[in-house]
């Protein structure tokens, strides 16, 4: 469905100078800086996966997007969109394709979304027949009628937002971007927007590309994650082998009827650990134990305390995608 090869964007800026003299000095300069916002990225996306696509602010993820909506034409490299150069078929790409910018809004200000959807009907050439289904469906998923007659300026945040899914889902796109779909959203509304695009992707089997800060959203509704960094692409794979890989170190944390223990707490394993592959720290009555899970089990863990210790209650915590992607960032692949 989606094809990026060697994709790379450079913006020319004009070269600034400190102080007066030098304003004055830019103003007149001819000399540039080139900054690489994307920088040789290749990757292919079949349809109907849900891609979650992630990056740190200023990583390159909203230039990709651009380029792959359209909107902006590359340096070098190619995208195909459905067998389309986005940027260089606008028009016949738009009709294929919706896009959610979760800052932004496609919709009429002073209208009552109502007939937003009837102009985008008739901008997209929607038949009566399917515009009716389609509205149904997105009526049911993402929660309209309540305020389907109230103008755009009077939706809350929540409101707008389910309101833009389903503008940009009207003539039923082969491919949405959902750029922070769920930002400065309440939880309750977050899972239903959440809820809608699993739901879309199942019925219609919706190519869809998620870029977010929400972490939540990437393991709720992505198989599959692309993360960028300085305009590279430094990771593309499933959650699933990510967690795997570099989620090993997991937590135990145990309380005990015993107080005041000592550090020196004994854990049998089968295989050889280094100091890192084990970490025990003790306080008052409570034993944290992080360990490589790829080293040593839950259960030969459990078995030691369990043997010593007299168990009042217990907790596991696995490593979260958050951390595994601020591993990442900060000592790379």
């Amino acid at each position: 469905m989606i094809k990026v090869e060697h994709l790379s964007k450079e913006f020319k800026t004009n070269k600034k100078y400190p102080g007066f003299k030098g304003a004055i000095k830019s103003f007149f300069s001819r000399e540039y800086v080139v900054k690489k916002a994307v920088e040789d990225i290749s990757f292919q996306i079949e349809e109907g996966e849900v891609v979650g696509y992630i990056g740190a602010n200023g990583a390159g993820k909203s230039t990709t997007i651009k380029m792959m909506t359209g909107i902006l034409t590359p340096s070098s490299g190619k995208v195909l969109v459905d067998g389309l150069v986005p940027y260089e078929n606008r028009e016949k790409n738009a009709k294929k394709i919706g896009v959610v910018f979760g800052q932004k809004t496609q919709l009429w200000w002073d209208l009552p979304i109502s007939e937003t959807f009837t102009l985008l009907r008739d901008i997209y050439e929607v038949k009566e027949e399917d515009f009716k289904e389609r509205m149904k469906f997105l009526n049911d998923v993402l929660g309209l009628e309540e305020f389907m007659l109230t103008p755009v300026r009077s939706l809350s945040l929540g409101q707008r937002m389910r309101a833009d899914i389903a503008a940009a889902l009207i003539h039923n796109p082969k491919v949405v971007y959902l750029d922070e779909p769920t930002i400065g959203l309440d939880v309750m509304v977050k899972e239903k927007v959440r809820r809608a695009i699993k739901e879309i992707n199942e019925k219609f089997g919706t190519t869809i590309i998620l870029t977010t800060h929400d972490l939540n959203d990437i393991e709720e509704l992505c198989n599959r994650i692309i993360i960028i960094d300085k305009g590279k692409k430094i990771y593309d794979g499933g959650i699933k082998e990510i967690k795997e890989k570099y989620g090993a170190m997991t937590s135990l944390e145990y309380q005990v009827k015993e107080s005041n223990i000592s550090n020196d707490i004994k854990v049998e394993s089968e295989q050889t650990l280094n100091d890192d592959d084990l970490v025990i720290v003790t306080n008052g009555n409570k034993i944290n134990i992080t360990y490589n899970k790829n080293k040593i089990s839950s259960s030969e863990i459990m078995k030691s305390i369990m043997n010593n210790f007299e168990v009042i209650d217990f907790r596991i915590s696995e490593t979260s995608i958050e951390d595994i992607i601020k591993k990442i960032y900060r000592t790379g692949v």
